[in-house]
This record gives structure tokens, sequence and C-alpha cells, in this order.
């Protein structure tokens, strides 16, 4: 006999008899539904008891639980130290898929009934190893678009919009990835300062998109209009072969901390979905005020029907889990990459072939994570930013303060390669999303151009955002009229730009940091929905020959299977889908480990060769030269290479296509100081 699953159907059921409401509270002694005149949201017109089975599942039923109408929950319960109900407060329903307010500024569950036409439109499933992913921020994409109409620009519309997926196509990303479009509030904080949380990663409703990102139209007839306005775009970037990802922010929500708002889940069961000790003080990992306690069946599964609900019925290709070293903490609030929420990602059969994507850390004890998820997680790699920011200027930076780099070209080599070192051969290069910037941070510009942060305008006196940036202002802090000092941030910037791309793993891009967008040196914006935070249109010439070289490198790695692989090489074996690789020094010489690890080598010529399982072989050579001063170096001489064709160099700000006269191995060729080349390895 199949068993019955108590917790299967919570929210809102619509029967040809009205509408089923069902809401998990273990703690609560009563429990009712408020329902709402369809024109005055402030005018209660009725009330229905609900009740408790044996799982703690309320349940409540009325014909006037219909489509379009607004809803709230009222629970009350025994004053315990971990429990906070309320039984005047009007409370969202959990799996609620939309929202409005009151005029006392309540939220208001509203109930959705979408028939969207999909037609023929299906997922991409592009395979990971040609997967470029593009951070995005839903209103910064399109806000400043001229050619997006005016009533459309920072909008899901707008992100759909014709102008916009023509740019994402021609640049050549694969994937954009949605900084939360959970329907999400700004912190109590932020509102009494006058700023808004601009990022959103303040989740009010799990289930529900953000309303204020669909169009006035679109908010003016209701949740269900946001929620098709959302279809519509991720259909039309289906269409277009682009997939979708979302970040999404199970680790807490907008309830905030002990005296922050009594929204939702805790004033339905504070104690069930809410990590605390004994005395009803919060056990907080995330750093925002309040926690999720997965330790618990009941808020795992609120996760997986989530996930669920937008993989299949809004078609999400991806998730990227804010702060995911939460969701794997168990009873004792330890970390285990077996943890059951984990586990039932991987295995949900409803999300099989779903990209999953972890920030592998949070703010609690034994937090930082990196290369330690489950087999099927890509993460994050903060090791390869930070190495990679770290030689290309930091290092410089240092150079020119003593005369000499702090470290040599093997752990950037690494990196390089794939971070081995990091993740398991069974996880693969694959493993690791590699990133030199994200939304949080310097823009890639700003690395370049500022050795600090500039904060003030957070509110917070500098306080806030990190500082170990590992930048380099070039000599001047911030905007420079220097010639000299830009042509060189340039050029650091296209070497950044041609190690996350060049690199084994798979790439995100910022948008943006293809062009250069800069954020005047705040690392920390989140406050901030602002052209300081939009993307530009409008470009100059200098930020047209960058985006172009972004293009460019995109271009190169989409033709060279060697610079993606998606297993790791075994030195003796062949191993399908892996690169074979060799390194040598500038002389053309093989390393040793003297070379690997000493500061004073950084100068790397990287033979890859790959061995694809679907794709004809392929072999590149790529140069890497980490001092300021030029370098001569003599090209590999290696079995079965008989030329090698130039195709791209970082010092020119112009990219060119392919170098007409093939390169003989053991030929000499100059190379700048701090630069790279990428050669095509000939073979007979």
């Amino acid at each position: 006999m199949t068993s019955v699953d108590p917790l299967k159907n919570l929210g809102v059921k619509l029967t040809q008899r009205g509408g089923e409401l069902r809401v998990f509270s273990a703690n609560a002694d009563a429990m009712e539904i408020c329902i709402f005149d369809d024109d005055d949201p402030n005018w209660l017109v009725k009330t229905v008891p609900m009740t408790r089975d044996d799982a703690n599942v309320w349940t409540g039923r009325s014909r006037t639980l219909s489509p379009g109408r607004r809803y709230s929950i009222r629970a009350s319960g025994p004053k315990a130290p971990r429990n906070s109900f309320n039984s005047e407060t009007l409370l969202l329903d959990p799996y609620t898929r939309g929202l409005t307010r009151n005029r006392s500024g309540d939220w208001i569950s509203v109930v959705v009934e979408d028939g969207f036409d999909w037609g023929d439109s299906a997922k991409p499933h592009t395979p990971l190893d040609r997967t470029v992913i593009y951070e995005a921020h839903v209103k910064g994409v399109s806000k400043l678009n001229p050619a997006v109409p005016e009533e459309l620009r920072g909008t899901y519309a707008g992100l759909a919009h014709e102008s916009t997926i023509a740019y994402l196509k021609d640049l050549g990303v694969t994937a954009v990835e949605l900084l939360p479009v959970h329907a999400f509030v700004s912190e109590q904080r932020l509102v009494q300062q006058g700023l808004t949380n601009y990022w959103g990663y303040n989740t009010l409703a799990f289930f529900a998109p953000h309303a204020a990102y669909a169009s006035r139209s679109a908010q003016a007839a209701g949740p269900e209009a946001v929620l098709r306005e959302f279809k519509g775009m991720v259909k039309l970037l289906h269409e277009a072969g682009l997939e979708v990802i979302l970040d999404v922010v199970y680790n807490h929500t907008s309830e905030e901390g002990l005296g922050g708002p009594r929204s939702s889940l805790r004033g339905i069961d504070n104690s069930t979905y809410y990590r605390q000790d004994d005395t009803g003080a919060y056990i907080d990992t995330t750093g925002c005020g309040n926690t999720l306690d997965f330790s618990n069946d009941v808020p795992r599964r609120l996760v997986l029907d989530s996930l669920r609900y937008w993989a299949n019925e809004v078609k999400i290709d991806g998730f990227r889990f804010d702060l995911a070293t939460t969701l794997a903490r168990g009873e004792n609030a330890e970390y285990s990459r077996e943890h059951p929420l984990i586990a039932g990602i991987l295995s949900d059969p409803e999300l099989a072939g779903v990209k999953t994507i972890a920030e592998p850390w949070d703010v609690g004890l034994g937090g930082w994570q990196t290369g330690n998820f489950a087999d099927g997680f890509s993460e994050w790699n903060d090791r390869y930013r930070d190495r990679v920011r770290s030689f290309w200027l930091g290092d410089i930076a240092q150079a020119r303060a003593t005369g000499a780099a702090p470290t040599g070209i093997g752990g950037f080599a690494t990196r390089l390669a794939g971070s081995s070192n990091t993740f398991s051969p069974e996880r693969g290069p694959l493993a690791s999303v590699n990133f030199i910037t994200a939304h949080d941070g310097f823009t890639m510009a700003d690395l370049a151009a500022y050795d600090t942060k500039h904060n003030l305008g957070n509110g917070e006196n500098n306080r806030d955002g990190t500082d170990n940036n590992h930048s380099f202002n070039h000599g001047v802090e911030g905007p420079t009229a220097d010639e000299g000092v830009l042509k060189t941030r340039r050029k650091a910037m296209r070497n950044l730009m041609a190690t996350l791309l060049l690199s084994a793993g798979m790439p995100m891009i910022t948008a943006g940091d293809e062009f250069g967008r800069s954020q005047r040196g705040n690392n920390n914006a989140y406050c901030h929905d602002s052209e300081l935070t939009w993307m530009s249109w409008l470009l100059g010439r200098e930020q047209t020959e960058l985006r172009n070289t972004t293009r460019r490198l995109l271009e190169l790695r989409r033709e060279n299977p060697a610079l993606r692989p998606s297993r790791y090489a075994v030195a003796g074996e062949v191993i399908e889908n892996a690169s074979h690789m060799n390194w040598f020094d500038g002389g053309g010489n093989l390393m040793d480990d003297e070379d690997w690890n000493s500061p004073e080598n950084r100068t790397l010529q990287y033979l890859v060769a790959s061995t694809p399982e679907h794709e004809a072989s392929n072999q590149v050579l790529l140069i890497v030269h980490g001092v300021e001063d030029d370098v001569t170096v003599s090209l590999p001489v290696h079995e079965g290479v008989q030329s090698y064709t130039l195709l791209w160099d970082s010092t020119t700000e112009v990219p060119i296509d392919e170098d007409a006269t093939p390169c003989e191995p053991g030929a000499s060729r100059s190379v700048a100081g701090t630069s790279m080349q990428l050669y095509r390895a000939n073979g007979a």
C-alpha cells in the first residue's frame, strides 16, 4: 500500500467546490482563513475556521477562495519562549503565488490561477561545459536601454525585449542568472534611512515573483498578470536558447531578528521554522537576523516544493543557492554534505536536469565549505576569484612597491586548469563556477581602479563591504585623465576577463563587466537603485572595444574544446572529455617543481589538448606573463605540433581575428609585460 504524504498540497488547491487551504503548524492551537472583498483589500468579508489533522496540517475550505481572491491567515497558540503567536496579525500563506498590500501595510495573499500557454517552448538544456553564466539584475539590465519602450524598462518584459536578447546572444553567454526575483522587501533599517534593498536578498514569499519588476500595466492588473509577464520572459529567453537561473534565498526570510516583522512563518509556527535555542534566541548563521531550521522536515519541504514549482510550472533551468552552507546544517547546526535537503534536491525526479549551484559558505561556525558540497552541485569558487585577482592585481602592486611579486605561477596555473586541488576527481572541473566579480564586491573595472572601497553612500560610515579586495588602482585612486594609467587598467581588465573565459570550469560574468562598468569604488552597492548600479547602454570607444574583446574570448572558448574539459586528466591515461596538459616555462622547457613554486617565475606556457567525446580533437597554447617587463619566449617543441597560430593577444585593444602566418615550434615570440597570448596548436 502506498503511504499518503501528509505534507502534500500545502497552500491553496482549487476544486469545483471552491478552494482548499492547507497550512502546517505544530504549535498553533487555532487557525482561520481571512477572506477579503474583491475590490477593497481592507474589508474582511469572511473568516473560515481551520481544522487540524494528525500531521499538524490545518485545513480550511470555502467557495469564495477562488482565483483573484485576497486572503490571509490568523493563528493563535500558547505563550512559550520559542513561539510568536498573535491572533490579530494577518499572515501570508507560505505557499502563496501572489501578493498585494492593504492600506495598513499588511501583506495579503492572492489566489492565482494561471493558464499560461507555453506553446512549443522548451528548456535549452545547455551542457555544463558549454554554459557561460551572465549574472544580472532584472531591473538593472534594461532600465537604461533606449531600445526598450520606456514603460518596459527595468521589467521582466524589458529583460526579454528583443534588443536585450540580441545583446546577450551577440555577446555569447548561454544563461542569465538573476539576482533574487522571489517577492522581497527592504529591511526596516534601510527604510528608516530612506534607502532600499536593491539586490533582493530579503525574501517575503518563496512562490511569488517580485511584483515591482513587472510592467506597470501588469502590476495594475494583479498577481496573475505579474506571473504571466514572468513566464513570458522565460519563454522568450528559452526560444532564444538562453537558460534562466534564479538566485534563491532560502536560508533566511524578511522577518529579520527578534522584534522584526511578523508576516508569515514567525506567526504561523516560529518554533518549527526558525533555528533557536531553548530560550527562544535565534541561532543565526546568515547574518540576517534569522535562519531557517533545516534539521526539521517542514522547512525542507517548503524549499523542495518551491524549487519544484519554479522548475516545472515556471520552467526555470537552474538555481544558485545563497549561503548554501546554511541549507545543509543539521540538528546541532553542523554542516553535512549528506544533509537531507541537499540529498533531496539532487535525488528529486521533479528536479532532474536542473542546474544546482551553491554559494558554499555562511557566517556560522564551520561555514566556509568551498569544494565540499555533494557531487551534482557546482560551487562559486572564491579561491579561484582571489588567486586570479592577486596574480594580475595585488601581486603587481606589491612588485611595484618592493621590486618582487610575493607568489609565482603555480597557484594561478592550478586555478586555470580547473582547481583540481579543491574539487574531487569525481566532480571534475565543472564543479567550479569560476568568477572574478559578482554582484557583491568591486566590478572588474573598479578592481583595476581602486585600492580601497568607497562605500560612504551606504550610510554605514564605510564600515560595510569587504576590505579584502585584492585590487590595484595602478597608481591613481579612481578616475584619472592619465592615459598611461587608463591603458594599463584596460589591459588588466582584458587579462582578468581572458583568464576567466579561458579557464577550465564554468565561467560567470557579472553584467557590465564585459565593457568595464564602474560603481565608483562602491563594493557593496546593495542599497542603491540608481544609475550607479544600472547597466549603461551608451558605450564609449574603449568600452565597445572591451565588449568586443569579451565576445571574441567567448567565441574562442566555444571553438576550442581543449579549454572546457568536463573531467580532470590523469597522467598516463586517456580520459574522455579531459584535457591533457603540458606546462612549459618561458624558454620552452618542461617546468619542474622549482619553476612551479618560485616567486621569481611568473611566465607560463600552457599546452592543452582535448580528448572530446562528441567534438573534433583540439589543442591550444596559452602564454601567461605576470611581470610588467617584456619577455621573449620560445614556443614549445612538442610531439604532434607542427605550428602555432596566434588567435588573441591581451595587449591589443581591438581583438585580432587570427594571425595568417603560423609560428614554428621553437620560434621566439615577444610577450609584453603583464599580458596573455592564445595560440591554436596545429598538428599533421
